[in-house]
């Protein structure tokens, strides 16, 4: 299966969409922007496991596709939204590396190509693009925690992370019922972690810049 073939090239075209979304994420310094990018992002991801519940003729990925949906495309997103509207606007746009991150994303997406493809020589092309673009999601994400300060910039960056492992998990045929549904519930697991995290920052220091940790470290 290749270019050309529809089931090929709505994948690709989903996991291509979704490597946007992480770009989009890169160039924002304004908040409410950084979580509809991730809005955005986790609709993709849901329609892209939907998609390969339909084209490997697995019922169990639509219960996958159908929770990303629900939780990352619109629950996660109001939560945060939820969150932002309680913040001063000065608080609402941080001062990130803009050009630096782009770069280093770039980068790691020819990293993520040189690695995954050879390595995956004999694998469905389906497969093989997947993970490519697993790999620049889940390396995009650490890029955005390593760059940015503010909590909820990280949180975001953490679940750009997740919905790299999420591609994955539903790209790879035959995947195990049990794993397909952990990998999902790990989805509300991190979200309900991040969001408590950041309530915790917010709620001692009064701002999520993670930089007012610096001087607690070692208590």
């Amino acid at each position: 299966m290749g270019f050309g073939q529809l089931p090929y090239d709505v994948a690709h075209l989903l996991g291509g969409a979704m490597l946007l979304c992480s770009f989009v994420m890169l160039y924002q310094r304004r908040l409410q922007a950084l979580v509809t990018a991730l809005a955005a992002q986790g609709v993709l991801l849901g329609l892209a496991a939907l998609w390969q519940g339909h084209v490997q003729g697995a019922p169990s990925l639509y219960v996958t596709g159908l929770i990303a949906l629900a939780a990352k495309g619109v629950a996660i997103p109001l939560v945060l939204r939820r969150l932002l509207r309680q913040w001063p606007p000065e608080a609402k746009v941080e001062d990130a590396p803009v050009a630096l991150s782009l770069v280093l994303g770039l980068a790691l997406v020819g990293l993520s190509l040189l690695v995954a493809l050879p390595v995956t020589a004999g694998a469905r092309a389906m497969l093989r693009e997947d993970l490519a673009v697993a790999l620049s999601l889940l390396l995009i994400g650490l890029v955005i925690m390593a760059t940015r300060r503010l909590a909820l910039a990280q949180v975001v960056g953490l679940m750009t992370l997740e919905n790299g492992l999420v591609l994955v998990a539903t790209g790879v045929v035959g995947m195990p019922f049990v794993v397909e549904i952990s990998t999902a519930g790990l989805v509300l697991v991190i979200a309900l972690l991040a969001g408590v995290l950041a309530r915790q920052i917010h709620g001692r220091w009064g701002s999520l810049d993670t930089a007012l940790l610096d001087p607690h470290r070692g208590r």
